[in-house]
């Protein structure tokens, strides 16, 4: 490889790259931690340097010339093997000290995480934890989180997942909104109970109506893709909602709906990314998890 052809600053690159996904100066500066003057100058040196215009201003925003467009796929993948370099490195890691960041919905972050962290912190003291609460997908490989809890298997070759078992959801309400809704004993019966909707794709609808249920868009008059928010709903006497069996079994304020109704079933995978998983910390934080998790 010829390194003289290359004459433009990496961190211009980066500066580009975040702007671009950010969509404007001020929010790629605090993405980055720096000032929006710095990273404007940064910018502005690496059309300098490549004589390319990268970006037109829109409104208080900005969007990507033909130019710009054209060199943002190159420089994302130099943007990713810089970050596997990163992930590489911090695999390689032997402190048991350290942060770990575990991504979890925020139902499981709220009931199950708790007493596991509390066991953690009693063995690891030097173990710090950040979680991130979201039912939204943490990308691993982008250091979003070290480990995930999931309901889901991973497709990406370049992360480590491990199931720990099957999770049995079941459906709850409060026994006044059982008995609003006429004590119903099969799923047919349910024509006119209202249901907490906790997805737009509908399908928690469909799931149900797979198993004998006749619902419509208008059986879910609230809807949330917030599980906790759901959950609260629930125990107000909104609805009916799904949610683990082990946490609902757990709430005195309400009750199985339809206890003999066999169970929706669905997984819980531990993931890692494949080079922080030869890392110490994040082995034992793992295990641990895999381990605790596979008591709930």
């Amino acid at each position: 490889m010829d390194w003289r052809s290359v004459k433009f600053d990496w961190n211009r690159a980066r500066a580009f790259l975040i702007t671009a996904e950010e969509g404007s100066l001020s929010a790629a500066a605090r993405a980055l931690g720096m000032a929006q003057p710095t990273l404007g100058r940064q910018v502005n040196a690496l059309e300098d340097e490549l004589g390319v215009v990268l970006f037109e201003r829109v409104g208080r925003g900005l969007t990507l010339t033909p130019s710009g467009l054209e060199l943002l796929d190159h420089v994302r993948s130099m943007g990713d093997a810089a970050n596997r370099v990163s992930l590489s490195a911090a695999g390689q890691s032997q402190s048991i000290e350290g942060t770990i960041c575990i991504s979890a919905s925020e139902i499981y972050a709220s009931f199950l995480l708790p007493p596991i962290i509390a066991k953690l912190r009693e063995l690891e003291p030097g173990i710090d934890v950040e979680i991130v609460a979201s039912h939204a997908t943490s990308d691993l490989r982008r250091r979003e989180a070290d480990i995930a809890i999931r309901n889901f298997r991973p497709t990406e070759p370049d992360l480590v997942a491990k199931k720990i078992r099957d999770v049995p959801a079941r459906l709850y309400a409060t026994p006044d909104c059982i008995e609003r809704i006429g004590n119903p004993r099969l799923p047919v019966d349910f024509g006119q109970a209202d249901f907490i909707g906790i997805d737009s794709a509908g399908a928690l609808r469909n799931g149900l109506n797979a198993i004998g249920f006749n619902l419509t868009q208008r059986n879910f008059p609230i809807m949330t893709e917030n599980y906790l928010v759901m959950w609260e709903l629930v125990k107000h006497g909104l609805g009916i909602g799904i949610l683990d069996g082990n946490i609902g079994d757990a709430e005195p304020l309400v009750e199985r709906v339809l206890p003999d109704m066999e169970p929706l079933m669905f997984p819980i995978w531990l993931v890692a990314h494949r080079e922080l998983n030869t890392s110490r910390r994040i082995r034992m934080v793992f295990d641990l998890l895999a381990t605790e998790l596979d008591n709930v």
